[in-house]
């Protein structure tokens, strides 16, 4: 086993960085289709499940639900490691807290800019930065727990996210404020809460467990220990998925499946995330990952931009709307122009995030640590 304070080999961050980097690519997609595509479906959800499924602009949505439990798996992935990097730099537990806190809320303050810019001033919508800030603040104080009890918070949570979403809908009165704040999708006509901090923390929770089993790997063993671990969690939680999904009752959050069709399969619920959602969609982040650690992938466009990822995240959706509103193809073309789009911002972001991540390596204790 690894001693606390030595240095996590970079073989293992460049299989963590190629998988972020891969759906953010997929993320470029979902975020062009709501800039170009007429036709763009925003369902998959208890609340939203009032639209036909057209099956390629279905699975143009579905192929990117992979990206925000991704991200914020390994968001938790990436704060055990950066905690224990900082901790062998001689830094004190309280400055620690104080970094994980600020950088959660600046995190989270960027998802309210984000909101106001692309809901048009009039509808605040709450999406992954939102959770990830907040779930980051949250893990200030319970990196403090041990791996087990961590495991089983995060497991319990999974359960009982679908009788909490059950009671924040319908208990009213002050006893229902709490429960709404945590997990429903929160309607004042003026904001809705598309990402509630409650389930996703237990996701980030898990992804910083795993980042714990990381650093406890000596760095002979961890790659075929690592897509080994994974392989098996990826197998269970598909197995999950399949089991949930064809019992058609509990975990599906209520969107059961209609028929025995493929699209009513993976026609899961993502807002609130059900617990057939968290099977497939991290089932499939950790197959993809077991592959990255096997083959040792590490194409470098997407090692860059997952060492880049919230710049790109910040600077993408904004190239992306500028140029459907300077085309005239603003939520009004389809299918050709999101493609087509997704290609040509990611080119344009390329050398955009190899210039930032350059700036950030030759100012680490600048602005950019906290992006």
């Amino acid at each position: 086993m690894a001693k606390e304070g030595v240095a996590v080999p970079s073989s293992r961050l460049v299989a963590i960085d190629w998988l972020r980097g891969l759906v953010m690519v997929l993320m470029t997609l979902d975020h062009s289709s709501d800039a170009f595509n007429a036709g763009r479906l925003f369902t998959d959800s208890a609340a939203f499940d009032k639209q036909p499924l057209p099956l390629a602009d279905f699975l143009t949505r579905w192929v990117t639900h992979i990206c925000a439990p991704t991200f914020v798996f390994l968001a938790g992935t990436g704060l055990a490691l950066s905690i224990q990097r900082r901790t062998r730099d001689g830094e004190r537990p309280q400055d620690i807290d104080k970094h994980i806190i600020v950088r959660g809320l600046i995190i989270t303050c960027f998802e309210l800019w984000m909101s106001l810019v692309f809901g048009g001033g009039h509808l605040l919508v709450l999406q992954v930065l939102y959770a990830i800030g907040l779930g980051m603040v949250c893990m200030a104080f319970l990196r403090r727990l041990s791996t087990t009890w961590l495991l089983g918070l995060a497991l319990v949570g999974w359960l009982v996210s679908e009788p909490l979403a059950g009671l924040a809908v319908a208990v009213d009165g002050p006893l229902g404020i709490p429960l709404k704040l945590v997990f429903s999708l929160l309607r004042f006509g003026w904001g809705v809460e598309a990402y509630p901090v409650f389930p996703w923390l237990c996701t980030m929770v898990l992804g910083f467990c795993f980042g714990r089993w990381l650093l406890a790997e000596s760095p002979e063993s961890q790659r075929d220990r690592a897509w080994r671990l994974l392989l098996r969690c990826g197998i269970g939680l598909l197995v999950l998925f399949l089991v949930v999904r064809g019992v058609n009752g509990f975990g599906n959050m209520a969107l059961y499946r209609h028929d025995g069709s493929l699209v009513q399969w993976l026609h899961v619920s993502k807002y609130p995330p059900s617990l057939a959602y968290w099977g497939l969609e991290l089932g499939l982040a950790a197959l993809l990952l077991a592959l990255a650690f096997a083959a040792r992938l590490s194409f470098a466009p997407l090692v860059l931009f997952g060492q880049t990822a919230l710049f790109y995240y910040l600077l993408h959706a904004h190239l992306l709307d500028a140029a459907s509103l300077l085309l005239g193809m603003h939520k009004a073309a389809g299918l050709l122009a999101t493609y087509v789009g997704t290609v040509v911002v990611v080119l344009v972001m390329y050398p955009l995030c190899r210039w930032y991540r350059g700036y950030k390596a030759a100012h680490p204790k600048g602005w950019p640590q906290y992006i």
